[in-house]
């Protein structure tokens, strides 16, 4: 557990916390943070969750942009719904795509868990993606990826990420529960 690996924790969490509460300020700070992890996983041979880090960068320039457009007077964005079809679509295309890098990595890389590790990027990748276009869907997506990411990283031993991941799972049940309570509300 490196002060690196602190910080980008730190910037993971409020980034997350961020987002929950429907703020644009959400993404320079999960920039930042996938910055920061890109480095932390690099140095620890998990090679998709360090690329995934730099997916997450052009993302978060993608949410930025994605956000801007939708914000309400109020300041926070407004929330879309997620259609059957694209949720049947995108979760298809994704899990053929991670079982695809998990090969890839096992082939080409000393990646010591490549089907693990390729699936949960690319399920974090359609999570981000659905971030973006503001699905509420988006946080049990990111419930299930965050459990399975906490025991990755305690079999890893990247312990202080570990417990991210385990806080990530808690304010993704939050930030659901508050966008559930704003489309509740909405006309």
């Amino acid at each position: 557990m490196t002060g690196l690996e602190w910080l980008a924790a730190v910037a993971s969490a409020l980034g997350v916390w961020l987002t929950g509460h429907r703020t644009v300020w959400c993404w320079p700070v999960m920039l930042l943070a996938s910055v920061l992890y890109g480095v932390v996983f690099a140095q620890d041979h998990l090679y998709a969750d360090a690329a995934l880090q730099g997916v997450f960068g052009v993302l978060a320039l993608y949410g930025l942009w994605c956000w801007q457009r939708g914000v309400q007077a109020s300041g926070q964005v407004h929330i879309a719904r997620l259609t059957r079809h694209t949720l049947w679509r995108d979760t298809g295309i994704t899990a053929v795509a991670g079982w695809a890098l998990g090969l890839a990595l096992r082939g080409i890389t000393d990646d010591p868990m490549p089907l693990s590790d390729a699936g949960l990027s690319a399920y974090s990748v359609l999570g981000q993606i659905w971030t973006a276009k503001r699905y509420r869907a988006c946080w049990v997506l990111w419930i299930v990826v965050d459990v399975l990411y906490a025991l990755l990283f305690v079999q890893r031993r990247l312990f202080v990420t570990a417990v991210l991941y385990t806080a990530f799972v808690g304010l993704a049940a939050q930030g659901w529960w508050r966008w559930r309570h704003v489309v509740a509300r909405s006309p």
